[in-house]
C-alpha cells in the first residue's frame, strides 16, 4: 500500500512538471513532425516508388526508426536531468521501487501519447497502407510499452555512471534489437491484414520481455540507487 502511494506521488509530480514545461513532449513531438516531414519529401522524389511492392516494408520500417529515436530522445533525460540534490530528497520521502515504478509509467503515457499522435501524422503525410488499422494501433502502443520500460532502465543505470549517451547506447542495443524485429513483423502482419490469432506469439514475446525488465529494473535499481 506505501509503495502504491509513493509510486502515484512520484506519477503526480512527473506528470505536474511535464505539464508547466511540456519540454519533453513539445520536443519530441517537433522532432516526430519534422522528421516525418523530411521523408515525405525524399519520397516524392521517386516517382513510381509509392507503387512499388517494396513501399509497405519501407512505410512500416521507417515509422519504427522515427518512434525509435523519439523514444530515445524522450526518455533518455528521465535520470539524466535529475540533480543529485533532488535525488537525495526523493531517497528521504520515497522508496527505489516507487521510483523506478512511477518513471516507468510516466515515460509509458508520455510514449502512448506520443505514439499516437505520430502515426496520425504519418497517415496524414503518407499514404495509408495499412490493411488492420485496429492491431497496427495495438502493436504501436505496444511498441511504446517496450521502448519505455527498457530505456528506463537504461537511463538509470547511464545516469550512475555520470549521464553517459555511449554507455546508454551499448546497454540498450542488445535489449532493443529483439523488441525491434518483433514489433517489425506484428506491425507488418497487421499491415498486411492477416489473421489475429498469428500475433499472439509477438504479443506474448513481448510482454515477456517487459515483464523481466521490469522486474529486473526493481531488483537491480535500489542498489544503484544506494551508491
Amino acid at each position: 500500500m506505501e509503495l502504491y502511494k509513493q509510486t502515484l506521488s512520484l506519477l503526480k509530480k512527473e506528470i505536474l512538471l511535464e505539464w508547466r514545461s511540456k519540454y519533453a513532449f513539445n520536443g519530441v513531438l517537433l522532432y516526430v513532425v519534422s522528421t516525418v516531414f523530411v521523408c515525405y519529401i525524399s519520397f516524392n522524389l521517386t516517382p513510381g516508388f509509392s507503387g512499388s511492392n517494396g513501399y509497405k516494408i519501407v512505410w512500416n520500417v521507417l515509422f519504427w526508426v522515427i518512434m525509435l529515436f523519439a523514444s530515445v530522445n524522450a526518455i533518455a533525460k528521465s535520470f539524466m536531468q535529475e540533480s543529485k540534490s533532488r535525488l537525495l530528497y526523493y531517497y528521504s520521502i520515497a522508496g527505489p521501487q516507487a521510483i523506478i515504478l512511477s518513471k516507468i509509467i510516466y515515460n509509458i503515457l508520455l510514449m502512448a501519447l506520443l505514439s499516437t499522435l505520430a502515426i496520425i501524422i504519418y497517415i496524414i503525410f503518407f499514404k495509408n497502407v495499412v490493411g488492420d488499422p485496429l492491431m497496427y494501433f495495438i502493436s504501436v502502443l505496444t511498441g511504446s510499452i517496450s521502448f519505455s520500460t527498457v530505456f528506463t532502465m537504461i537511463s538509470a543505470i547511464a545516469s550512475k555512471a555520470g549521464n553517459n549517451g555511449t554507455l546508454m547506447a551499448i546497454l540498450s542495443f542488445p535489449v532493443i534489437i529483439p523488441v525491434i524485429l518483433v514489433l517489425i513483423r506484428l506491425s507488418k502482419n497487421a499491415m498486411d491484414g492477416l489473421e489475429r490469432s498469428l500475433n499472439y506469439g509477438h504479443f506474448e514475446v513481448l510482454f515477456a520481455i517487459n515483464a523481466i525488465v521490469v522486474a529486473t529494473s526493481l531488483l537491480l535499481f535500489p542498489y544503484l540507487w544506494r551508491d
